[in-house]
């Protein structure tokens, strides 16, 4: 386990019964349906689905049209048993807790057959008292409700107005009234995934007895003190104190590699007591490293321990790694343009964030292993992207995503979890959220990877926009809603728990501006303001003028299908084609299939091959070359956007693309498939995300070059410009300028000739028969990876021709080696080696060169002969 929040608890001391003691009741529980007929074994972690799988009572629920299918069990209500015996004298101890880190999600609770609470908050710790009830022989019972019968009947109880959307749109094939249960809002359908409302225990349940007294949590924030320049380290730790006379003692806090030391004095009260602590760090002894996002810096991290050392023997002892860092969400004005700014400061830095957002990495948590969250995150890091917005119709992620993106230098764009719809606001729903909320913020405020807490995905837009066609006359009761719960609710509850980081109300907002508007703007998706979502199918995404020139993008995207051996899995022959009832069934987006190839025609020529598998998987290739390279022209436009105004937009400071990983095998705006393989889309990414970046487009028929610095400071670079005819492999003209300045964390134009001049000088080039290509350098050496640009498109390219390219693979110790071979310039080469797990150094690139070499890291143990016998390599003109 990763020491960033590793809570060790260490009772011990003269007196036994001042320890406490614990006993885990994860492990095998029984399981059984609603009218007894089904019984079976199911682990804790874990959920009826995954238990049913585990003993061959359903096939793989993602197995082709499984999802419907197996509808009944999230219609029945089950119950999860266990008998446990006590492995210590019960007697002996004055307080036992039955603790659950997590229940999926409505239930009764019974021990030894007494009702000792209820659940309805998958995202709440519950802590039920239960020293009268338990024996040394117990019997526990959680008794499951369907959640969709439970989010039904919610509904109809909500008599004074409807609180839409009802249900999801039929192509999602989902069920209905998910805002009216706090459980994982796209387990009941998404247009990316499938409704699997699942029910069981999904986090740890434990057993605590105590004496004198119990540490409950332990949380804490280090701020910087502007006016003193130095940093506070604020601590605060919850106690259920169950001794009826006060108890005094002390508290020992030790940060050795800051030579910090303090001892305070403490009494705790009978009851429930909070203590807080605040640690000068003293600035004359030593310098504090902060920690830094990926690409900016070290993430350094001090480790700390906590000891309280109270009378009667108790000591309780606390460890944590501590990081350092400073985040601020700038909103002011801009010289030259109506509106403010929204961008981040890390350490008093400006940083653009890179990235992507996240989703659940499936819909059956228990099935997401440690080794799948680390090979996703690194992935995120090995595409040069700093951020993941952890989007708010999923769930609030586990300790081990957050310390893994505090290692990486991953920043977090927290959301609540609300989204794309609208929420009851009676007593007891908001009672329920206020203590999720508390206790989230508790968790995962002392990781320095959370740069800003969201409120809701879309909700602002939703209402304002009239998404689901509401009444007029409503209007002021929902947005009285929205105000109570994102404001007047969670927004306080951020406030008063958390001065560390920023919060706004909902993603897309105009910031200040909604402020200042009631918070609900009449146009929450302004340019001039806060972040803004951005999808157009419609329209030719090589067209960059069809994109926002705004401050902030945080979703925007095009799907694509995942490769044939990942979809191979949870299909059969009679499913693979474009058109088949399997592949209609899979996309949950309107029109989405018709979509992607809309896009793919406007540039590209579609296939045709009288083999109907060939073309099946040269469709799913040529929707992976469409969305890298719609996803390529935006995210190039927000990045190049970054130091100007344009008719008052601009200055733009995030590009988070719409999404990062698929919950399941299906299309989608991924580009990691499930599982982690690499779609083109994260290959391209690791280019335009690249810390020092080319970045070519056209203009009323002039083509310029802007240079992208993400660095801390100024570089001299040459810029290399190159023609080549499709039909050769030798370029028919190279330019290259003299030094320019690369500036620290700006965009600049390095480049600019008309398109027509440039055709002339390079041997009378058309716009048909050539591609342009440019990257950066220092001293004759790259400091860039090449980027292209298409001067038509390439579906009335001149001269392009099969490539026949050649792999001879070696390997070198753990990586294998691939020396490719063209015949001719190629453009979108793709090497797959099916269903062998790993990652090329680059895929999906044009090729202009005889030779290159690629390098494959496997993520398991692999051989020569499995990766020849595997590879297949397809360039554009293969599918024609």
């Amino acid at each position: 386990m990763r020491p960033c929040l590793l809570l060790l608890l260490a009772l011990c001391g003269a007196d036994p019964t001042a320890a406490a003691r614990s006993l885990s009741l994860r492990g095998s529980w029984r399981i059984r349906n609603g009218n007894g007929s089904l019984e079976l074994p199911g682990e804790v972690p874990g959920c009826v689905h995954t238990a049913l799988l585990q003993r061959n009572l359903i096939q793989d629920p993602y197995y082709r049209f499984n999802d419907l299918n197996y509808r009944w069990i999230s219609l029945d209500n089950w119950t999860y048993s266990k008998e446990f015996q006590i492995p210590f004298d019960i007697s002996q101890w004055q307080k036992v807790n039955l603790i659950f880190e997590g229940v999926d999600t409505v239930s009764k609770v019974l021990l030894n057959n007494v009702l000792i609470g209820k659940t309805n908050n998958m995202f709440r710790k519950y802590n039920f008292d239960v020293t009268h009830v338990v024996k040394a022989l117990n019997s526990l019972e959680l008794r499951f409700q369907s959640p969709v019968l439970y989010a039904t009947q919610q509904s109809r109880d909500h008599v004074l107005y409807e609180v839409p959307p009802d249900c999801p749109p039929s192509v999602q094939k989902g069920e209905c009234h998910v805002n009216f249960i706090r459980k994982e809002q796209c387990s009941f359908s998404w247009d990316w995934g499938p409704s699997f409302p699942t029910q069981g225990i999904w986090k740890d349940v434990s057993i605590k007895a105590y004496n004198i007294c119990h540490l409950n949590y332990f949380t804490f924030s280090p701020n910087y003190d502007n006016h003193a320049q130095q940093w506070n380290l604020k601590i605060e730790s919850s106690f259920d104190v169950v001794s009826s006379k006060p108890i005094p003692g002390q508290v020992i806090i030790e940060i050795p590699k800051l030579q910090t030391q303090r001892t305070y004095s403490i009494e705790l009260r009978p009851g429930k007591r909070i203590v807080k602590l605040s640690v000068k760090i003293n600035k004359k002894k030593i310098t504090v490293e902060t920690w830094w996002p990926h690409g900016h810096g070290n993430q350094t991290g001090y480790n700390m321990t906590v000891l309280f050392k109270l009378n009667g023997g108790l000591t309780i002892k606390k460890s944590a790694k501590v990081f350092f860092r400073t985040v601020e969400l700038i909103q002011e004005p801009i010289k030259g343009s109506p509106g403010l700014s929204f961008y981040f400061k890390i350490n008093g830095f400006p940083i653009f964030l890179k990235g992507s957002n996240w989703i659940p990495a499936d819909s059956f948590q228990d099935r997401v292993t440690s080794d799948l969250l680390s090979l996703l995150l690194q992935s995120v890091v090995d595409a040069n992207m700093n951020t993941l917005r952890v989007w708010g119709g999923g769930i609030y992620e586990r300790d081990e995503f957050y310390e893994l993106c505090d290692e990486l230098g991953i920043m977090v764009w927290q959301d609540f979890m609300f989204a794309c719809a609208l929420y009851p606001t009676d007593a007891d729903f908001i009672n329920s959220v206020r203590a999720e909320v508390a206790y989230q913020i508790r968790r995962l405020k002392s990781h320095p990877s959370i740069i800003i807490w969201g409120g809701n995905n879309e909700n602002e837009a939703a209402l304002m926009m009239n998404w689901y066609s509401i009444d007029f006359t409503y209007l002021p009761t929902y947005m009285k809603d929205y105000v109570k719960l994102y404001v007047e609710n969670i927004r306080e509850l951020v406030l008063e728990a958390d001065e560390t980081r920023p919060f706004i109300t909902s993603s897309p907002t105009n910031g200040v501006k909604s402020i200042e508007e009631g918070w609900l703007s009449a146009d929450p998706y302004d340019n001039h303001f806060g972040d803004v979502h951005f999808y157009d199918y419609t329209r030719d995404c090589w067209d960059w003028n069809i994109f926002p020139k705004a401050r902030f993008a945080s979703e925007y995207g095009y799907q694509s299908w995942p490769s044939f051996s990942t979809l191979e899995k949870v299909s059969s022959k009679v499913d693979w084609s474009y058109n088949s009832s399997f592949s209609s069934h899979r996309q949950h987006h309107e029109n989405g299939n018709e979509q992607m190839l809309f896009q793919a025609g406007l540039h590209f020529k579609l296939p045709h091959s009288t083999d109907p598998l060939r073309e099946f998987k040269d469709t799913i290739y040529l929707t992976q070359v469409m969305q890298a390279q719609c996803v390529k022209t935006e995210t190039e436009f927000y990045r190049r956007s970054r130091s100007e105004i344009v008719d008052g937009k601009g200055h733009t400071m995030g590009a988070l693309y719409w999404q990062l990983n698929d919950i399941w095998q299906a299309p989608s705006w991924a580009s990691l498939e499930y599982g982690g393989k690499w779609k083109m889309l994260h290959y391209i990414a690791q280019h335009f995300f690249a810390p020092l970046w080319p970045v070519g487009f056209e203009d009323k028929g002039v083509f310029f070059v802007y240079g992208v610095s993400d660095l801390h400071s100024n570089r001299m670079v040459t810029l290399t410009v190159r023609v080549h005819r499709w039909s050769s492999l030798e370029p028919v003209c190279s330019h290259r300028t003299p030094d320019l300045v690369m500036r620290a964390g700006k965009a600049v134009l390095l480049y600019q000739e008309p398109v027509s001049a440039m055709l002339q000088r390079c041997g009378h080039c058309t716009r048909q028969s050539c591609v342009v290509s440019f990257y950066l350098s220092a001293n004759s050496k790259p400091l860039s990876s090449t980027n292209y640009h298409f001067l038509s498109s390439p579906k009335n390219a001149e001269g392009l021709q099969k490539a026949d390219i050649t792999a001879i693979i070696s390997q070198h110790k753990d990586t294998f080696v691939f020396d490719l071979e063209t015949k001719a310039v190629a453009p979108f080469v793709w090497l797959d080696v099916g269903s062998v797990p790993g990652r090329f150094s680059d895929n999906g690139f044009l090729m202009t060169e005889k030779t290159r070499t690629i390098y494959f890291y496997p993520w398991r143990p692999t051989s020569k002969s499995e990766l020849e016998q595997s590879l297949h390599v397809t360039s554009l003109a293969d599918i024609y």
